[in-house]
């Protein structure tokens, strides 16, 4: 898969082609659907199918301070979307001057002038230029003069999440700021994900006889509610089952609050200053403040046990 970042990348002699629009943070079941349907034109037409993405997020740069957390960093939403058969993303740089364009300018410079599109495809809310003054329908004239075609998808995948709430990132986001992974994992179609760089600690972990990885998390991440849970540590493209622990450590009156792994039954792992990845599979309780070590030690070997079974075969 190609991976453009601004118009200034693209080939010059790059032909016709299906686009599609959008954040797609996280890539959860929703933008799979489109971007699938995309994939789908793309090759009945014989043409290549291009994601249009944005870094950083719109609403960081118009509201500077409010930006989401993210549920996947831009490498790893490449990944997501090339996994679906995508030919190329393009990943244009959100400035204030790019989110004064009009409408009509941004279909003219990026649709039209450089990816050349023969059919774009969005879901029914898409909004785009200036203070979001496009909708698909303007969308939809612009292409009938620019000879693209217009398809609107509908994005209403429901489940049980949320309550049967529409798939989306938004719905992501709080469903994993609760700690319910069940939930946030049904809508992305995986585990969640958080990475970032192993990083030394206060070693606590190391003393207790379980030696975690720190991690230093990706900025703008949305982290899991403080808890323990069980999934996988991804280092050096070896998945391992692990116990996770996200919060402040108050058994140790600690006040950073961190993301830390235990790959079950790994020893001498030396993973400082490697990128890794952690993907939450299942809460398994709420962050505690034990009276003694030995209390805390318990707790942990029961955690380790269960994350073990829960993790065996998956």
């Amino acid at each position: 898969m190609q991976r453009w970042r601004g118009l200034e990348e693209i080939p010059g002699d790059w032909g016709r082609s299906v686009v599609t629009i959008g954040s797609f943070d996280g890539v959860h079941r929703g933008h799979q659907l489109i971007i699938g349907r995309a994939v789908e034109r793309a090759r009945e037409l014989g043409l290549p199918a291009v994601v249009v993405t944005f870094d950083p997020h719109p609403r960081e740069v118009i509201r500077p301070g409010s930006h989401p957390p993210l549920l996947a960093p831009h490498p790893r939403r490449a990944e997501l979307i090339a996994e679906l058969g995508v030919d190329a993303v393009l990943v244009l740089p959100f400035t204030t001057e790019f989110s004064q364009e009009s409408p009509e300018t941004f279909v003219q410079q990026v649709l039209v002038d450089a990816l050349r599109a023969r059919v774009v495809i969005e879901g029914p809310n898409f909004r785009f230029g200036h203070r979001a003054a496009g909708n698909v329908a303007l969308l939809t004239e612009l292409g009938r003069a620019d000879d693209f075609e217009v398809q609107v998808i509908d994005l209403q995948v429901r489940g049980t999440a949320g309550d049967g709430e529409p798939f989306s990132s938004s719905l992501t986001r709080r469903l994993v700021e609760t700690g319910d992974m069940a939930g946030a994992n049904e809508v992305l179609g995986r585990p969640h994900r958080v990475e970032g760089v192993v990083v030394r600690g206060a070693q606590r972990g190391r003393e207790l006889g379980y030696p975690t990885a720190n991690v230093e998390t990706v900025p703008h991440s949305a982290i899991p509610a403080d808890g323990v849970y069980a999934g996988w540590l991804t280092a050096g493209g070896e998945r391992m089952p692990a116990a996770i622990s996200v919060g402040t450590n108050p058994t140790f009156d600690g006040t950073a609050r961190t993301v830390e792994a235990y790959a079950i039954d790994r020893v001498g792992l030396d993973l400082y200053g490697l990128h890794v990845a952690v993907d939450f599979l299942t809460y398994l309780r709420g962050m505690e403040k034990f009276d003694s070590i030995e209390a805390l030690l318990d707790r942990m070997a029961d955690d380790v046990k269960r994350a073990r079974e829960l993790t065996d075969g998956v």
